[in-house]
């Protein structure tokens, strides 16, 4: 019971800033425990899909909820290819964007555009057939890689390159930004990174994206809508501030007084601490899997070991307090040693991420109800206008 500003008692509900554990929805996509930092795709160890399934078959999984038979990830894996390629018109489109304009926005608006090009039944209250639902599907992961890798050329000049349809989607993207079709293990570990970005539950973008389908928005606005929400540096744009501060530090002996000085001021350190895991996150850990790979292949670098002593001594005060190292820690030193952009980073993750978005629309589909939270009011009752010669 608490009393109004009228000074009327009355039942006010819990307020959970951020709907700090508030389930919003039911859902079989994906679990996490964050207590002992472990992973689940519906049902199956991230650390299995990593070992041993590939980025299509990841997102069949997650769209279908099982893992598809051979002819049906063949079937899968051959529509993604064919639908890789985007309208002309949108190329255009982004040749008018400034040269400034960050990735994120440029995919932003590119994705929402789609929507223009392959119209959505506006009134789906009736339902919608499956094909309509496979055909958003394919079109949005397929269509992704090439919108990134198109903006990443064109905003330096350079023409986009061409799609092919004789690789996989990790490769056919490396490709598509590089101009370089990669090696075996470059492939793999893109196709890693893939994986363990696909899926986090009821993470900001993946609400945002509900709330927006909620309303029978279009399947591209809803996912545009978790686009822009991953953007934000508190989500997927942490990746670049991690690499930012690892640069700022510069050595490894510099390491522990920038670490004093941030915590004496009790300011976050990037790549430190996540809302759900309470250890280090299992995506991270698979993360530096990889990057300790590509080293022994091509070589280690002074920023790997900034990073393993920023995580080593913060063990002691901040993995105390279940602040640990989470996938942003680990991610954009595996995409930097790719030779991927740093303003890249976030895009990539929208890449992978849409196969989980559409997982959780694919859900929502199913027993839609818009969303609308209350609130709780704190402002004053029973005041008069007051004429604007009188204020």
């Amino acid at each position: 019971m608490t009393e109004n500003t009228t000074g009327k008692t009355e039942n006010i509900p819990c307020y959970a800033p951020g709907l700090a554990g508030i389930p919003v929805a039911e859902s079989s996509v994906s679990f996490v425990d964050g207590k002992v930092g472990h992973l689940e795709y519906r049902g199956i160890d991230i650390e299995e899909l990593a070992e041993k399934s590939s980025f299509e078959e990841t997102a069949y999984l997650l769209l279908y909820g099982r893992l598809p038979t051979a002819d049906e990830l063949k079937a899968f894996d051959e529509e993604l290819r064919h639908h890789r390629r985007i309208k002309f018109r949108i190329r255009d489109m982004m040749k008018c964007f400034p040269e400034s304009a960050h990735p994120m926005d440029s995919l932003q608006a590119t994705v929402a555009a789609l929507g223009m090009f392959y119209p959505y039944p506006r009134n789906t209250s009736g339902g919608l057939d499956e094909d309509t639902i496979n055909q958003v599907c394919i079109n949005l992961i397929a269509k992704m890689p090439t919108l990134v890798a198109a903006h990443a050329r064109m905003r330096h000049g350079d023409d986009p390159i061409s799609p092919r349809d004789d690789l996989s989607h990790a490769a056919n993207f490396f490709y598509m930004l590089t101009g370089e079709e990669p090696f075996a293990l470059t492939e793999r570990i893109m196709d890693v990174a893939l994986i363990v970005h696909a899926e986090h539950t009821m993470n900001a973008s993946t609400f945002s994206a509900l709330v927006t389908a909620s309303t029978e928005a279009d399947p591209y606005s809803s996912i545009s809508a978790a686009i822009g929400t991953l953007s934000g540096p508190l989500h997927g744009g942490a990746n670049e501030d991690v690499l930012y501060m690892l640069d700022e530090i510069g050595t490894v002996e510099r390491v522990e007084p920038y670490l004093n000085a941030k915590l004496a001021k009790k300011e976050k350190i990037a790549g430190l601490g996540h809302r759900v895991y309470k250890t280090k996150d299992p995506r991270a850990t698979l993360l530096q899997k990889l990057y300790v790979q590509l080293t022994e292949k091509i070589g280690s670098d002074p920023t790997y070991e900034i990073a393993r002593q920023v995580e080593e001594l913060s063990k002691s005060t901040l993995g105390a307090k279940g602040v640990c190292s989470n996938v942003d820690f680990y991610s954009g030193i595996v995409y930097r040693k790719l030779g991927i952009p740093t303003d890249l980073f976030t895009p990539v993750f929208a890449v992978s991420r849409v196969a989980g978005w559409l997982a959780h629309w694919k859900e929502q589909l199913s027993n839609n109800r818009i969303y609308r939270p209350s609130q709780i009011y704190r402002g004053k009752h029973g005041q008069s206008y007051t004429p604007i010669e009188q204020r």
